[in-house]
């Protein structure tokens, strides 16, 4: 019998495998499930920002995720991606978190700054002296926070955002299989990486009809947020959140969960 606590992890498909290797390495007994599915989607502003590109009249362009980065280019239609990353080349690069930077990298990209915080509110504090004036790009989640773009422009930017991606809410027998388990103490730690992520886990509980119920064996758990935001939305249901690493990445978040336990 495997004695190891039991850790939900609760990212995108496409992050589980990597996801369970860094759980199982650390002593847990990974149990993955998607509360959260990406979705790529184009609007009426990802042209204009191609062009400014590649036309270089833009001088920052900000990437708050991996993501954000994969989809922006899975939307470049009739446009050469090789053109497009030569063009970036030559704009000022920020990414928030060391996994957006990795992802830049692998493109052969290279960001001149990660803020010491992994969120827009630290983004917007190391470079609110530097930017008024500049044109600045963000390719990003619909439900990306206003807090970036707003505080880039009281900051003197004039800053354009696209979406390039959305999040749903994937329902099925494994999510609520999440809930059951959850019900039934059967899930010891409980690791949250954005704030989508909470809400649409609380919204499952919601389905079940025993939120309540929930929220009491989350109490009873470890629960651990990537970052302060996501803390905050956490709390804001009524739940104690034990764990937030210094550094806002998943393999930091199950370290300092595990030290909980």
């Amino acid at each position: 019998m495997d004695k190891r606590p039991v850790l939900a992890i609760m990212r995108p498909e496409t992050y589980t495998d990597a996801s369970e290797d860094v759980a199982a390495a650390a002593g847990f007994q990974p149990f993955s499930v998607p509360v959260v599915t990406l979705k790529g989607m184009k609007d009426d502003f990802f042209d204009g920002f191609v062009k400014r590109v590649l036309s270089q009249k833009t001088d920052i362009v900000i990437f708050t995720s991996a993501n954000g980065i994969e989809y922006t280019l899975k939307n470049l239609d009739g446009i050469s991606a090789d053109d497009f990353l030569e063009a970036l080349k030559k704009i000022q690069i920020v990414a928030i978190g060391p996994t957006t930077r990795k992802k830049l990298e692998s493109f052969g990209l290279t960001s001149s700054l990660m803020p010491g915080e992994y969120s827009s509110v630290g983004l917007v504090n190391d470079m609110g002296k530097d930017v008024a004036g500049k044109v600045i790009d963000i390719p990003r989640s619909f439900y990306g926070s206003v807090v970036l773009v707003q505080g880039l422009i009281d900051a003197g930017a004039t800053v354009h955002q696209t979406h390039v991606y959305t999040l749903d809410v994937p329902e099925g027998a494994l999510q609520d299989e999440l809930i059951e388990k959850t019900l039934a103490g059967e899930i010891d730690a409980f690791a949250f990486t954005s704030t989508m992520m909470v809400k649409n886990f609380m919204a499952l509980a919601d389905k079940t009809g025993d939120r309540d119920a929930v929220i009491e064996k989350l109490n009873d758990a470890v629960v651990g947020a990537i970052g302060y935001p996501t803390a905050q939305t956490v709390e804001s249901f009524g739940v104690s959140v034990d764990a937030v690493p210094e550094e806002f990445t998943f393999e930091a978040l199950v370290d300092v969960m595990k030290e909980k336990m």
